[in-house]
């Protein structure tokens, strides 16, 4: 098993319950910053043009692996096709992509046609890597495939009919179950959406179907969907999600954050009015889809408490933020007015 990292065994109370991550991309906040997520210096930390064929890198899920980091890219082509790449960094800052797109293994032609492939997540779960992605399959809709060594992709089952976006799974079994948040949706810009649960007990079929989140108001009062890999906490699970406010200029991306219940994930304890991040920077808002801030991918030490956010710029680039777990958790808190958003 490459995957690093282990359990910490003291008596200071850690709020992430997870693994130490020694190596994690880090930057203090700057003085005087207000904010609860801060940007990273070095940001974009992947430009649009890191590979040959690429217009645009964007959107995409970073994990722990070996001494250093891995993950999945969105990279879309010079032909504008979307499309999933593996990507390696020794810290998690500086990368290198492979510029052949992932070639998924699957015994079933009915659903391993290599259409458009976008907005990955990857999550570890028992002895695996889940990637979740949105797949092409008469729409948009949420394809599944797992790997041991970001070599090999065995592709499974889609997890839902179309139209459906933003699946995301959690880090360990609900209840025995695998779980996915995930936004039904349409074939297009969807003007629409809310987040929901479900479960399955062998990640083919999915049922049990709950409500988590709606729509409100100001940035998120068009839709919303579920960003990183929920962080378990001894608050509940953190969740960042990305909202839109369709402005007379187009769909504004910004994002926030909730606790959702530990064992009843469908059950929003506190969850942001404010956002934690809009587009501000010109990263954010000039590319190709101006005005987007679209977070795909966490990686955190829980001993310290620190979490880096991995997302996309404007549709065009990668960036960084950062924040620190108790900090983010009582923003939510004194943040939230759950009267309003249930």
């Amino acid at each position: 098993m490459k995957r690093i990292g282990s359990n910490m065994n003291n008596e200071k109370k850690q709020t992430i319950i997870g693994n130490a991550l020694p190596n994690i991309p880090w930057e203090e906040k700057p003085k005087g910053c207000l904010d609860v997520v801060w940007r990273s210096k070095k940001n974009p930390i992947i430009p649009r043009d890191l590979i040959p064929s690429s217009n645009s890198i964007f959107n995409s899920a970073v994990v722990p692996f070996d001494s250093g980091y891995t993950g999945v890219f969105r990279c879309d082509s010079k032909i504008r096709l979307a499309e999933l790449h593996v990507g390696k960094s020794s810290d998690g800052i500086h990368w290198n992509i492979n510029p052949d797109r992932i070639a998924f293994i699957s015994n079933d032609s009915e659903i391993a046609t290599l259409g458009y492939g976008y907005d990955p997540r990857v999550c570890w779960i028992d002895d695996r890597y889940y990637v979740t992605w949105c797949n092409n399959y008469h729409g948009p809709t949420i394809g599944v495939a797992y790997t041991y060594d970001f070599k090999k992709f065995h592709q499974i089952e889609n997890a839902f009919l179309p139209y459906n976006r933003n699946g995301v799974l959690f880090p360990k079994k609900i209840n025995g179950k695998f779980a996915m948040l995930s936004r039904p949706s349409d074939r297009e810009h969807t003007p629409f959406g809310d987040i929901f649960y479900s479960e399955s007990p062998d990640m083919c079929f999915w049922g049990r179907h709950r409500h988590v989140m709606e729509t409100t108001w100001g940035w998120q009062e068009t839709k919303i969907g579920a960003g990183p890999i929920p962080i378990e906490t001894t608050e509940g699970w953190l969740l960042i999600y990305h909202g839109v406010l369709n402005s007379c200029n187009g769909f504004l991306y910004s994002a926030g954050a909730a606790l959702l219940d530990v064992k009843k994930p469908w059950k929003v304890l506190s969850r942001t009015a404010p956002y934690i991040i809009s587009p501000q920077k010109e990263y954010e808002c000039v590319g190709d889809v101006p005005n987007v801030v679209f977070p795909c991918a966490t990686v955190f030490d829980a001993p310290t408490g620190r979490i880096a956010i991995y997302y996309g710029g404007a549709d065009t680039v990668v960036c960084l933020a950062y924040a620190q777990v108790d900090e983010l958790i009582n923003f939510i808190k004194l943040n939230s007015n759950i009267s309003k958003v249930k």
